[in-house]
């Protein structure tokens, strides 16, 4: 018998935000890659709405990627973010392990009992994130772009942070990310035309500066994602599963 590869479902809840190198990660690992994108460009101005998620059964992993919006919206959550933290809470009882990335991860930390809200310091660019964990998170710089940040769900472990803000966690099967670890040059030069209210120059930055210092780490973010999604799988297949 054919042995199965195991899938992993990447949810774009913008068009913008892809999955780029944690696709890459996941397809390394023998991983049959899967994606569903929840607000479609024709709706960035409009992003409220009924959206009819796939069945989580039968995915192995399943991982919410970034978006603009707060998690905390209330239009959203009455309509497409509370449909989406129902799909996370039925994942996580199937047995099914959760990667949330930024947006992703914030909505897994309000899907289990923390809350998201304004940050008085946001994030933009590359930060040296400290990790108890090197073996789930590898310590050094990892991208961020966020204007939000977590309160830690009930236990749950924080397992990395930077000075202003939280930027890992773990719970069961689930582990949440603040930073981006899927950026590259191509995904990032997206973002930043997609930059119109001047992000990046109100961090500091300019887009040349961001772009020159991503493709500067880009060997050395390559390694530490793959060892992340390593690290990852290992620990979740070490956890028990729903009975």
């Amino acid at each position: 018998m054919v042995p199965v590869a195991p899938r992993v479902l990447f949810l774009r809840n913008e068009h913008m935000a892809t999955e780029a190198l944690l696709g890459e990660a996941f397809d390394e690992e023998g991983f049959d890659v899967e994606t569903f994108e929840v607000v479609p460009a024709e709706r960035i101005d409009d992003p409220a709405g009924h959206v009819e998620f796939p069945d989580p059964a039968g995915y192995d992993v399943i991982v919410p990627l970034g978006a603009t919006w707060p998690v905390y919206n209330e239009e959203l959550r009455r309509t497409w973010v509370g449909g989406e933290m129902q799909m996370m809470r039925d994942a996580a009882e199937g047995g099914a392990a959760l990667l949330g990335v930024c947006f992703g991860g914030q909505l897994l930390a309000q899907t289990f009992g923390g809350t998201v809200a304004r940050s008085p310091h946001p994030e933009i660019g590359w930060y040296d994130v400290a990790s108890d964990r090197p073996d789930l998170v590898p310590g050094g710089p990892w991208f961020q772009w966020h204007f939000d940040r977590w309160t830690l769900p009930p236990g749950s472990t924080e397992i990395a942070r930077t000075a202003h803000a939280s930027q890992a966690f773990v719970l069961g099967r689930a582990m949440a990310l603040q930073f981006h670890p899927e950026v590259d040059t191509e995904l990032l030069a997206v973002w930043l035309a997609a930059d119109h209210h001047g992000d990046v120059a109100a961090a500091g930055l300019t887009h040349d500066e961001v772009l020159t210092r991503t493709a500067e780490l880009a060997d050395d973010a390559g390694v530490r994602i793959r060892r992340l999604v390593r690290g990852f799988l290992t620990y979740v297949n070490s956890q028990p599963r729903p009975s």
